[in-house]
């Protein structure tokens, strides 16, 4: 706090008491200030904004801008510090942005608006980049609240040298581990399924020791396409429930039910024994925590492996606006609630998405081992 000038004294009585009020302000307000001081000092830094690598183990717990929206609110909630991202820069992210022009292939990384698309294209420390491709072009048949992905009742047909050109950039990208998506098209009789899967196919042809999870539609709860992804070679079998149950109609398309997207991931685990399974659930929409908990309970019970949790952020303002900004603690909670309920592996933090880096290395770690010991028990 600033002090100037000074204060003219209508007696000496005054001048006395205002003198005694002001020391006791002064010092009330260094001492205050030094607390500041030491709290500015002992968080995170504004290089740490800026590269987008504020620790997991930072607490927020002192911060004070308001995060959930009370009911009748019509002003969107400011965005708080740990969603802070950097912008999408550097020599990576120019050249697989040119790749995937030149070979007409989507990304949702692109058509979601994620916010992690600077950290994955650009690479890490080892100079690897990845993206999650999306098949069966950029039109969605679907239109869910929260997807900026655009819609129509008649996308354009399917490319047919899709499969072929995604295996391609793949290849030449050098990926060990790569995620699968698409939206969803109702307009084809089988969901785009076997379109799907002749992607999965031809990756494996191209490269057989790369790594697939396919992030899949609900076909409509059809089994049988369920049933062709589960069985095209994949390795990792995914499908996001999204939301709470009872939030689902109103953030998710009426063609998207809970339960269905449930049976989806049971059939997967029927249809190929053995197959991992990995779904997904934005927070901030206004669900509950026991609703959270119910979520997970069911996801487990449907037999899926893994589970991210993160922060349901809005694309655009013809969106669903966010309800609440979850703190990175509530997230760590989150995280060790899925560790007790038997998750193989639970990634859960503000901007986890889907498609998450830390957990397609756990994925792949762990595929790898699984398939060392199958190997050394079929010598045995």
């Amino acid at each position: 706090m600033a002090w100037r000038g000074g204060y003219m004294c209508l007696s000496s009585k005054v001048n006395k008491t205002l003198a005694q009020s002001c020391v006791g302000v002064v010092r009330q307000s260094s001492t205050v200030l030094k607390e500041k001081k030491k709290k500015i000092a002992d968080g995170p830094s504004l290089q740490d904004f800026i590269s987008g690598e504020v620790n997991k183990d930072t607490s927020w717990s002192e911060y004070t801008g308001k995060l959930k929206r009370e009911k009748g609110d019509t002003a969107r909630l400011r965005l708080p510090p740990w969603l802070k991202r950097e912008i999408p820069l550097g020599e990576s992210y120019s050249k697989l942005k040119a790749d995937l022009r030149g070979l007409n292939l989507h990304t949702v990384c692109e058509e979601a608006r994620c916010p992690n698309i600077g950290e994955c294209w650009g690479g890490n420390d080892d100079n690897v980049s990845t993206a999650t491709i999306m098949l069966m072009g950029d039109t969605c048949t679907r239109g869910c609240r929260f997807c900026s992905v655009k819609t129509a009742r008649r996308p354009p047909p399917l490319d047919p040298n899709e499969p072929v050109n995604t295996a391609t950039a793949i290849t030449k990208w050098g990926l060990n581990y790569v995620v699968l998506t698409s939206v969803d098209r109702d307009d084809i009789s089988d969901g785009g399924s076997s379109h799907f899967a002749e992607t999965v196919r031809e990756l494996k042809r191209q490269n057989s020791s790369i790594l697939v999870e396919c992030l899949v539609p609900d076909f409509g709860g059809n089994q049988t396409s369920v049933a062709t992804i589960a069985g095209s070679g994949l390795d990792v079998f995914a499908h996001n429930i999204e939301t709470v149950e009872s939030l689902t109609p109103r953030v998710r398309d009426p063609r998207a039910r809970y339960r269905q997207s449930l049976s989806v991931l049971e059939h997967a685990k029927v249809a190929e024994n053995g197959l991992l399974t990995k779904s997904s659930i934005m927070l901030g929409l206004g669900e509950t925590d026991q609703e959270v908990m119910q979520t997970l309970k069911d996801l487990r019970s449907a037999g899926v492996d893994c589970v991210t949790l993160g922060q349901y952020m809005q694309p655009t303002k013809r969106h669903l606006r966010v309800a609440e900004y979850i703190t990175p603690e509530k997230y760590q909670h989150w995280e060790k609630v899925g560790q007790d309920l038997g998750f193989l592996y639970t990634a859960s933090g503000p901007l986890v998405r889907s498609s998450y880096r830390a957990g397609e290395l756990f994925l792949k770690n762990h595929l790898n081992n699984r398939k060392q010991h199958q190997e050394q028990d079929s010598k045995e």
